[in-house]
């Protein structure tokens, strides 16, 4: 009796090991900012037109339903929201997309501009979730981005 219950509990623990074997490993998608440009500003608030360029390191098709993000200039808090815009990303593809920001006075713009002393690449940081059919994907890259603001 002792035997069977052994045996009947490695055959429930193979079972599920073999079931994680085939659910299929993801990969981290790549998001890049290509460009972050300001559109409309007035006292309260400002708008940025920013464009995402993102890479799928995977074989295998990925639909996204949405983008949760957090987006850092400089190393300061500039952004954050959830893209609501559906798209495919093909096995082993890439692609482009703009997201419109929106921040408010008091928020790290009037820092930023000032700590750039007409510097127009900023260093940023974006960080979230890419929302799937099958699964939430973290992800967080860093790098350089030209910051286009209207002259006035």
């Amino acid at each position: 009796m002792n035997k069977r219950v052994y045996l009947f509990a490695f055959a429930v623990l193979f079972a599920l090991a073999g079931c994680s074997a085939f659910r299929p490993k993801i990969e981290p998608l790549r998001l890049m900012v290509v460009m972050a440009g300001m559109t409309s500003t007035d006292m309260f608030s400002q708008s940025f037109l920013v464009r995402l360029h993102v890479e799928n390191p995977n074989d295998r098709e990925i639909a996204v339903k949405g983008i949760d993000y957090q987006l850092f200039l400089q190393g300061d808090s500039f952004a954050e929201g959830l893209t609501n815009r559906p798209f495919k990303l093909a096995a082993k593809g890439e692609t482009e997309f703009d997201m419109t920001v929106r921040t408010n006075f008091m928020s790290s713009i009037g820092r930023l501009v000032s700590r750039l002393n007409g510097a127009r690449k900023v260093d940023y940081s974006i960080e979230g979730t890419v929302l799937t059919d099958i699964k939430k994907i973290p992800f967080r890259e860093t790098g350089t981005v030209e910051l286009v603001i209207p002259q006035r």
